[in-house]
């Protein structure tokens, strides 16, 4: 059984099928698609380097600004659902960071709506800073993602896919705080 088979590629989804062919097939889906959606605790990352939580103290950054998907399964013999997901993030350079390139860690999680998770996956990501930027935007694509359904009656609303960053309980306690420092924080206007 695969879960989360993932192809992984730094490109927009590119190649999928529109969302007019997909209308136009003989067999639509039964019901919708699985959610897919940021975990809002684990939707950013802020690392610290210092005791104090300020601007000049903070090293390398990370959001979560959109996660997408398609799928498409079909009512016969309970075949799997197969989506495809797209995840946008950005990252930052903050003052206190050390060199150009950083290793990020952000989960991607399939679950059973409101009950209980079948499958999470952590993938790193490293991203290089241009020379003279503190911001970077990358799309993360899975392809091939498949999740078992029991009987043809089990709809693509009783499941979610679910992404966040790999976070310290520090990190995860600033997040759940309220406290944000605003992309242009520290620049004059």
């Amino acid at each position: 059984m695969r879960t989360i088979a993932a192809i992984l590629s730094l490109s927009l989804l590119a190649g999928c099928e529109t969302v007019g062919e997909a209308l136009s097939e003989d067999e639509p889906n039964p019901g919708p698609c699985p959610t897919a959606l940021s975990l809002y605790d684990a939707h950013r990352i802020v690392e610290f380097k210092g005791e104090e939580l300020t601007y000049a103290n903070v090293g390398f950054t990370g959001e979560i600004l959109n996660v997408v998907r398609f799928c498409e399964y079909t009512d016969a013999r309970a075949t799997p659902i197969e989506l495809d997901l797209g995840i946008r993030m950005a990252f930052g350079r903050g003052p206190a960071a050390e060199g150009r390139t950083h290793t990020y860690h952000y989960f991607v999680a399939v679950t059973r709506k409101d009950m209980v998770v079948i499958d999470r996956e952590v993938y790193p990501i490293t991203v290089t800073f241009p020379p003279g930027e503190d911001r970077v935007e990358i799309v993360q694509e899975f392809e091939g993602i498949e999740i078992p359904r029991a009987n043809e009656t089990l709809a693509g609303t009783n499941f979610e896919i679910i992404v966040g960053f790999e976070l310290t309980e520090e990190q995860l306690a600033f997040n759940r705080s309220g406290m944000r420092f605003r992309v242009t924080a520290g620049q004059e206007s």
